[in-house]
């Protein structure tokens, strides 16, 4: 008799690592060096899938849709992860990524072990959130079996909302049930059944794939700047500066200037700083281009940033 998670490829006996316990510390760094290399092969031959991934996420962005992580254990965290980072990141509302987990919230810190075996409270933790066909939901288990992100995931067809399972199991039956499986095939752990190892890398690798692609596809950079930044912070707010000056040649003292007239709104002052408009007319402008900087001023970015890129580290 076979118990149902025995011939999880997460489960498996690593042949690479059977002496790991004799090896010393380097050899032990050695040795998950060796085996984390089969991680970026792995995420590779998934690349075609994590991009209608980022469509599927952008195209419901654009129409008002939400962004939602179900998960358990480490895979949970990762997604609670992921929605805590791009409110600051991107300057997006806090309800556009969402997410939930095994065990709700003190689970994040301290782990609730038998939470994730609950299907039931998998649905009703989404069954919360209110999901309706417009959004987007991304259920995360790396063997592909959890009950908790199952029930999730069920309650989100109910709702008639998009489907996306990445998990690290290619054989899971759920690829018959959602509307895409992003499957990275990472092998066995370097320490049987411990999931955030490689299959835990390999997972915040495609979200991070999933979250970055949907922001760039949305007009929340300009090149590869965060010009859709918050400025809650100092640090925050310096990086905002720096972006003003990289994409205007003012310097420092005028782009905060130029910044306090645009409302912090890092979009906005470069809009103002390129047209030369005030700040209503360059805000409308802005809008008019659905927030893409680029499609707003008509100008490309990337001649500014090479030449930065060659100017001496002390001249930029």
């Amino acid at each position: 008799m076979h118990s149902k998670w025995q011939l999880l490829p997460t489960e498996a006996i690593n042949p690479a690592t059977l002496g790991i316990d004799k090896l010393s510390p380097a050899g032990i760094i050695d040795l998950m060096v060796d085996e984390d290399r089969k991680i970026v092969a792995a995420v590779t031959r998934e690349k075609e899938r994590i991009a209608l991934g980022v469509e599927l996420i952008s195209q419901a962005m654009r129409k008002g849709g939400r962004l939602i992580f179900v998960g358990a254990g480490a895979s949970g965290r990762l997604g609670v992860l992921e929605a805590a980072e791009i409110p600051p990141t991107f300057g997006t509302d806090p309800s556009l990524v969402l997410a939930v987990m095994a065990g709700g919230e003190k689970a994040f810190l301290r782990a609730r072990e038998g939470a994730e075996d609950n299907y039931e409270a998998g649905a009703r933790a989404l069954a919360r959130l209110r999901p309706t066909s417009k959004d987007v939901v991304v259920g995360v288990s790396a063997s592909g079996m959890t009950p908790f992100v199952r029930g999730g995931l069920g309650r989100a067809r109910t709702a008639g909302a998009r489907i996306i399972f990445v998990t690290c199991y290619p054989g899971t039956e759920l690829q018959t049930f959602v509307d895409l499986t992003i499957a990275p095939a990472v092998g066995p752990e370097v320490i049987a059944g411990f999931t955030r190892l490689k299959a835990g890398t390999a997972t915040k690798m495609v979200l991070n794939m999933l979250t970055t692609g949907s922001m760039v596809r949305i007009g929340k950079t300009y090149g590869n700047l965060m010009v859709d930044v918050k400025t809650g912070s100092e640090k925050q707010k310096d990086r905002a500066r720096r972006i003003v000056t990289m994409v205007s040649g003012m310097d420092y003292t005028a782009a905060d200037r130029l910044l306090k007239r645009a409302q912090w709104n890092v979009k906005v002052a470069i809009v103002m700083q390129k047209t030369g408009q005030p700040y209503r007319q360059a805000l409308s402008k802005l809008r008019r281009a659905d927030g893409f900087v680029r499609e707003a001023i008509g100008e490309d970015i990337e001649p500014r940033l090479r030449e930065l890129l060659a100017a001496p580290q002390a001249a930029r």
